[in-house]
């Protein structure tokens, strides 16, 4: 079994690359909230968001608060992975392992009451890579005509 290992701090993350090849893309909705259950939920039956006409904007209600969203696609040539840890363990310090549930290429970021606008930092972060590698060839053009 392949590993991929990932570092934060002492602690050690390893990601079970077989379990990528098995997971099937799934839709990914990011909450402003901490939802305690970590289990399987009807999502598609019972939250139906509505999406206004110009179709960005997108309105639902959740637990009786009012939640705008917005369709982000993740950045060109990357993938979105939902991992699930394998052995739960007690302390961030201790050795991890996680296993690739489910892929997506597009998620929905939602906030209370506002819609998501360009400066959220999830949105920001999805053009991340194409800023990146913006920079990195205006560093590197500068001096090949010297």
């Amino acid at each position: 079994m392949r590993q991929n290992l990932m570092s934060c701090n002492a602690s050690v993350t390893r990601l079970h690359l077989s379990s990528l090849r098995r997971a099937d893309k799934a839709p990914v909705h990011l909450m402003p909230c901490e939802i305690e259950h970590d289990g399987l939920a009807q999502v598609s039956q019972y939250f139906t968001a509505t999406t206004k006409q110009d179709k960005k904007e997108k309105t639902v209600s959740f637990r009786g608060r009012g939640l705008k969203g917005q369709e982000i696609s993740c950045p060109q040539g990357y993938t979105g992975l939902v991992l699930k840890e394998v052995d739960r363990h007690g302390s961030d310090q201790e050795d991890r392992t996680v296993k690739v549930t489910s892929v997506f290429d597009k998620l929905t970021y939602w906030n209370l009451e506002t819609p998501p606008t360009s400066d959220d930092t999830v949105v920001m972060a999805m053009d991340w890579p194409e800023l990146a590698e913006a920079s990195t060839v205006t560093q590197i053009l500068p001096s090949c005509g010297q």
